[in-house]
């Protein structure tokens, strides 16, 4: 029995070692293939025309992130005060930039904090601004794993939150730039 045990602590040791290259950079992947593309459209959905569309934002992103104070200014974006403009106008560009710093893992970890407060603030406006039904929302440890914003988004974050515990990995512009030169962390393996 003790060769068994040491026979799998042994094996084990030698994938734990490999850990610090391979899950940061899988969750990098992971993210850029499910997560990346499904942000992107969304804000370019959130853009106006022309070049400055950056910074006059289409209808559109009114609808999407303040649906009710929308509806209750008749959607005129003009009647929407500066905050409301200001928050819509940042937001459009987080949903850009922090998928992309993600992708090249480049302040991975506070990119990922970001995200993390974007998708909450995105499930948020579902639910209470959109009023999400229950079935679409749906709940925790019931048989259901299929729910929109309690299963799905729970996943999301939890990606997220692995790269804010680990960052980017040692295939980023972070090791490149806030590591520097210095060698990669020691990895002990406790048995």
């Amino acid at each position: 029995m003790n060769r068994l045990i040491s026979l799998h602590n042994n094996a084990f040791a030698q994938i734990e070692r490999l850990e610090w290259i391979v899950m940061p950079t899988l969750a990098r992947l992971v993210f850029a293939a499910v997560l990346l593309i499904y942000f992107w459209n969304s804000a370019l959905t959130k853009i106006g025309d022309g070049v400055f569309g950056f910074f006059r934002l289409s209808s559109s992103a009114y609808a999407q992130m303040f649906p009710k104070q929308f509806e209750f200014v008749g959607y005129d974006p003009s009647a929407l005060g500066f905050g409301y403009r200001l928050i819509a106008v940042f937001g459009t560009w987080a949903e850009f930039v922090l998928p992309l710093l993600i992708l090249i893992g480049l302040f991975t970890r506070l990119a990922s904090i970001g995200m993390i407060g974007f998708v909450t603030v995105q499930s948020l406006t579902d639910i209470y601004g959109h009023d999400v039904d229950a079935e679409t929302g749906g709940h925790w440890f019931d048989r259901m794993s299929d729910g929109q914003i309690a299963d799905q988004r729970a996943l999301w974050v939890f990606l997220l939150l692995y790269l804010v515990f680990r960052g980017a990995g040692p295939v980023s512009v972070d090791r490149l730039v806030l590591e520097g030169d210095r060698p990669a962390k020691s990895q002990t393996v406790s048995g």
